[in-house]
């Protein structure tokens, strides 16, 4: 695989932009003069986009993120084409309407939420430029999970579908708190709420679920609309000097109280770290090689 890359344009990965926000940001993106790599779940999807915004500084690829080993697979080929990364869109995301383990023994909607975008990041890093930025598509359902569930992490015991996602989200704002904790000066990272999008995010929930969004659709924001704060955290002077926040569209707030707890962002950081230890040990060196 031949870079793509131009040393005069700063490059952005953006996972999850086959559709919705991440497919308007990487055409926001574009429009700014940047590179963008955007990845996707579906290869018809990914296909389609690739189709449809036609631009020389604009590729896909495919991988399910849910699969640790796609997730490894994914960083050697944006390695392979773009060896220095300005901005990491951590965008992918989404709801099962049933509890499923993955092949390799993670509850699916945990993996691809949270670990997913951990591992990515970890593996990634080496590419990432001097004050990269990087953002986690959250949710303000991270406010309805209390606290995350140390010792049932896959909730086995009372699993819903709602209930795993708002503990996936409330594990992005905590990753995003403690990465600019640890590495405060090297990158700004940032999470956000984009606000309820018309896409199609509630294709695979539970029906409940699904009959609720439907009810507030004539409410929801367009993609292009959220993009646009996505896009601003990732380019804007002001969102480049402070580090560690949540915002709510352009909005900064306050995240929920789980979500601040400092010790249990710590403890889920090296939670996290062991999950996925066998992958960033296995051929990860050819990565960092390869940048």
């Amino acid at each position: 695989m031949e870079t793509f890359q131009d040393a005069g344009r700063p490059t952005v990965v953006i996972t999850g932009a086959s559709a919705g926000v991440g497919k308007a940001a990487a055409r926001q993106w574009l429009d700014l003069g940047w590179q963008v790599i955007g990845t996707g779940r579906d290869a018809g999807r990914c296909a389609a986009t690739k189709a449809e915004l036609a631009h020389p500084h604009f590729t896909m690829l495919q991988a399910d993120l849910s699969i640790m080993a796609n997730v490894l697979h994914l960083a050697r080929q944006i390695a392979e084409l773009a060896p220095h990364i300005n901005v990491l869109c951590n965008n992918a995301g989404g709801v099962v309407a049933q509890r499923r383990i993955t092949s390799e023994g993670l509850e699916e909607t945990f993996a691809s939420n949270h670990l997913a975008p951990f591992l990515l990041t970890m593996l990634l890093w080496p590419m990432l430029v001097d004050h990269a930025r990087i953002i986690a598509t959250s949710s303000d359902g991270h406010k309805f999970c209390p606290a995350i569930a140390w010792v049932d992490l896959g909730l086995a015991d009372g699993w819903q579908s709602g209930r795993a996602y708002c503990q996936a989200k409330l594990g992005n704002v905590m990753f995003t708190r403690e990465l600019a904790r640890r590495h405060d000066g090297r990158i700004i990272a940032h999470a956000l709420h984009p606000g309820n999008v018309d896409s199609n995010f509630a294709t695979h929930c539970e029906p409940g679920m699904k009959a609720y969004m439907d009810s507030i659709r004539t409410k929801m924001i367009t993609p292009d609309d959220a993009a646009r704060a996505l896009v601003w955290l990732g380019t804007s002077a002001e969102a480049g000097r402070i580090n560690g926040r949540y915002f709510e569209g352009l909005v900064e707030c306050e995240p929920a109280a789980a979500a601040s707890d400092d010790a249990a962002a710590a403890r889920l950081w090296t939670v996290s770290e062991t999950l996925i230890a066998d992958y960033l040990s296995r051929d990860s060196a050819t990565i960092r090689n390869s940048s």
